[in-house]
């Protein structure tokens, strides 16, 4: 089942860069900002990654913890945070599971053919586990500062 406003997210455990496994419940008590992106070291995605490496400060003073996601594995991801100095988590989500529990897959259209893709989109979950805030179809410009901001409105909440 898809998460859903205001309601609880299920509970999942991914790889992750650094050797980690995340796991939801393991990281109540706390803010989670996931977000979804369609590739490792492409222009969007970089600089999306950058302005998230750029606030993660600010992020943590509001309690909120981020992990970027994408389909690719893990070495790519090593190698895309090393490269960038990401110095939070890029979860590799493989098999689809994440994607399809936050329902980010989506008919794209690239050159005139369709393809199934990642929506960027981004999700901010609160220290209880539910989902407060949803970005879908996310531009890169000024989205991190957007999310942001209701981070740290929810942390005063």
């Amino acid at each position: 089942m898809a998460v859903a406003l205001n309601e609880p997210v299920a509970d999942f455990q991914a790889q992750a860069t650094g050797g980690q496994t995340v796991s939801l419940s393991e990281l109540k008590g706390r803010q989670v900002v996931v977000y979804f992106y369609p590739k490792d070291s492409t222009p969007g995605c970089t600089t999306q990654g950058q302005d998230f490496r750029d606030l993660l400060e600010q992020f943590k003073a509001a309690d909120t913890e981020v992990f970027g996601v994408s389909r690719d594995g893990l070495k790519s991801h090593e190698n895309f945070k090393a490269k960038q100095g990401f110095t939070f988590e890029l979860i590799s989500d493989k098999d689809e599971a994440l994607c399809q529990l936050f329902d980010v897959i989506k008919l794209k259209k690239l050159y005139g053919k369709e393809y199934l893709g990642v929506d960027r989109s981004t999700f901010l979950i609160d220290r209880d586990g539910v989902l407060r805030q949803e970005w879908r179809g996310v531009k890169v410009p000024g989205h991190v500062q957007s999310v942001l901001e209701a981070a740290q409105a929810l942390s005063k909440g």
